[in-house]
């Protein structure tokens, strides 16, 4: 009977080291499966703070960027066809720092949740598997992994719609440099165009300065044979035949005179558009920005009556000047100075004029209603 007792003794004793060893064992485990949840813990509220709450709504005004698609024509269009490029653009992709899901230490808890539990705390059986209880729905693990798969889902559709209408844009920027470029031929012969319009004018100036020199001459001329003829009169019995032949010269200077009167008043016209551009403006406020767009640099200026006078002339016949001139804007301690512009395109029958922003020169952000001034 002793020996049978030292036998179980001697059982039970390695029995109890085994178990010690699969504890020991165990207890490392649950350490580690603890600290792995603690990290995925930790790691999922810090996504939270990176994926965004909602998508952004569509804004009830979309954005507008009309493109002149009039034929180039011999004639002022006052009021051209467009086409507005950014009538399918999504705005809404633009707008930035959406609210996160910003988890706290209450999404925390409820990411240790992974069953379900009835009002009285107790795990509810699934019915679709027995033996298993719910782990999806409110108040569980699930639900907050739920949600960060479908804001992710939401998000990745956002990227690619994104993706695709950053291709489209190239698209279209690419056509719109293809158009800009085949205006630029053109330009340019019209250009030399108008360079030899001018040499041309130049040398009418100088033909109608030397004819009226001519017709000068033929004004004294015609002054010395009408002294001549007076004293003919009174030997017209002695040199009838010479006074006869000086009545026909008389009467051949007289046509010539007047070709020569009709051809100086036939260049005597003015010639349309041919007035110089302006190289500077009176000192003063001259007008004030009516558009500012100061991610491609550029400003629509509503210049008053006089400053459109004095930069094109009082028929608006004058080429528009590529002048500078300054900005500032009205503050509480008085003017503040803004930057510069040079002026670029001016619209036809109107006083506004599209002008550039020079970056060197900005202090602040160009707004609508900056007052445009000269120095």
């Amino acid at each position: 009977m002793n020996k049978v007792l030292h036998a179980l003794v001697y059982v039970i004793l390695a029995v109890s080291g085994v178990a010690l060893f699969f504890e020991m064992n165990l207890f490392d485990k649950k350490a580690l499966l603890a600290d792995r949840n603690r990290q995925l813990e930790d790691y999922l509220i810090k996504v939270s703070f990176f994926i965004e709450k909602t998508d952004a709504a569509k804004p009830a005004t979309l954005p507008e960027a009309k493109k002149d698609i009039s034929p180039v024509e011999a004639k002022e269009v006052e009021v051209p066809e467009t086409e507005n490029l950014l009538e399918d653009y999504p705005v809404q992709f633009e707008e930035a720092n959406r609210e996160t899901l910003n988890w706290d230490d209450k999404e925390r808890i409820q990411m240790r949740k992974l069953y379900k539990l009835d009002g009285e705390g107790k795990r509810i059986p699934d019915p679709a598997n027995p033996g298993d209880f719910v782990k999806k729905g409110p108040d569980t693990a699930a639900e907050l992994l739920d949600v960060v798969i479908t804001r992710a889902k939401d998000q990745q559709t956002t990227l690619n719609r994104t993706r695709a209408e950053l291709s489209s844009l190239r698209s279209r920027l690419e056509t719109l440099v293809a158009d800009y470029n085949k205006l630029k031929p053109p330009a340019r012969a019209d250009k030399i165009l108008i360079e030899e319009l001018k040499a041309k004018i130049a040398q009418l100036e100088s033909d109608k300065a030397n004819l009226e020199e001519q017709v000068k001459k033929l004004k004294g001329q015609i002054e010395d044979l009408n002294a001549e003829v007076t004293s003919l009169k009174d030997e017209v019995t002695q040199a009838k035949e010479e006074t006869e032949g000086v009545k026909e010269d008389l009467a051949k200077s007289q046509k010539l005179v007047e070709q020569l009167k009709k051809l100086i008043q036939q260049n005597q016209r003015p010639a349309a558009g041919s007035g110089a551009a302006v190289t500077s403006l009176s000192a003063g406020n001259k007008g004030k920005l009516v558009e500012a767009n100061n991610k491609y640099m550029f400003a629509i200026v509503e210049f008053d009556d006089d400053a459109i006078k004095e930069l094109l002339g009082p028929e608006r016949q004058n080429a528009l000047p590529f002048l500078e001139l300054g900005l500032r804007r009205k503050g509480a301690d008085g003017d503040v100075y803004v930057g510069r512009i040079r002026l670029r395109q001016a619209v036809a029958g109107k006083n506004f004029v599209v002008a550039d922003i020079l970056g060197d020169w900005q202090q602040l952000p160009a707004e609508a209603g900056d007052v445009v001034f000269s120095e």
